[in-house]
């Protein structure tokens, strides 16, 4: 495990990844309404890390929520707060439209529960502690998100995630190179360049660990299920048509050569910051949002 404390610094973040936007939209879609298992554990160990951070937030934001399962985790956490699950625009959008399919008698259909926010919904300043399990490494502009979070998050507020690193999967990685097949999976940022894309989204005192894990199971097919619940190729340059059943063939050949079960790695990011109060720019003319003004005059922070 690795643990870094990054401090505000002159950095260049690196260029937002490029992903197949189609193709993450598909796949929202039809995501599942359960989160997938890896998902629930790094939740899990997430959590734990929670105890580090001394205030009780008011305000949740559960970004993914339905994918990243810490909704459970949270509320029993912080049962005195407000838990709002966050839900990427596709997602929100279909399962709106599956309630809407249901009969109108259907008891089922006036009991479901509300999917939360859509990410557009969210406005700014409005949470003390925006939680992101297991979503940024699906973000195609990560700056842009993390400058998303970083607004969202009240003065003092605080953000926790998880991510998967450049580390995860490379045992596919190394077979689809052998077979000249192309990349396996989408590309993930380094953590030690979110920590710089984090100062440039204007967090203090951003905090980066990481552990790996390793999975195994005791088939191909088992393998490659588990693979799809976590998700789809979004790579720009994935092999653009479709596969054939002599390819799959040869796929689960080559997994299943060495014998015994079957193991991948995962590289699981972690990292968290809080939002300090805004300083007003030295000039000879400045200008303060009304919101930042409020933030700049507000009473003297709690300890963390």
């Amino acid at each position: 495990m690795g643990l870094n404390i990054l401090r505000p610094m002159p950095a260049t973040p690196s260029a937002p990844l490029l992903l197949d936007a189609a193709a993450l939209q598909a796949w929202r879609r039809r995501a599942a309404t359960t989160a997938p298992w890896l998902h629930t554990e790094v939740a899990r160990r997430m959590a734990a890390r929670l105890e580090i951070v001394k205030r009780q937030p008011r305000q949740v934001l559960d970004w993914w929520s339905t994918a990243g399962g810490g909704q459970a985790l949270l509320r029993e956490q912080y049962p005195g707060a407000r838990v709002q699950a966050v839900e990427p625009a596709e997602q929100a959008a279909a399962e709106a439209a599956r309630v809407a399919r249901r009969p109108w008698w259907s008891p089922a259909r006036w009991a479901a529960a509300p999917g939360g926010l859509s990410e557009a919904e969210v406005g700014e300043q409005v949470t003390e502690l925006l939680w992101a399990n297991m979503a940024l490494h699906w973000a195609p502009d990560p700056p842009a998100l993390l400058a998303r979070w970083q607004r969202a998050l009240a003065v003092d507020g605080f953000v926790m995630f998880s991510c998967l690193g450049p580390d995860t999967l490379r045992e596919l990685t190394a077979l689809y190179a052998r077979q000249g097949w192309g990349p396996a999976t989408i590309p993930f940022v380094d953590m030690h360049d979110i920590g710089d894309m984090m100062v440039h989204a204007g967090f203090a005192d951003p905090v980066m660990d990481m552990e790996r894990l390793t999975l195994t199971w005791d088939t191909p097919e088992a393998l490659l299920a588990e693979l799809r619940s976590l998700g789809c190729n979004a790579h720009p340059q994935r092999f653009a048509g479709l596969r054939t059943p002599r390819w799959k063939q040869r796929l689960t050949q080559e997994l299943a050569q060495g014998g015994g079960r079957i193991s991948m790695s995962f590289e699981i990011v972690y990292g968290h910051a809080f939002k300090a109060a805004p300083r007003a720019p030295v000039s000879e003319e400045t200008r303060v949002s009304l919101a930042d003004m409020r933030s700049m005059v507000r009473t003297p922070k709690s300890s963390r």
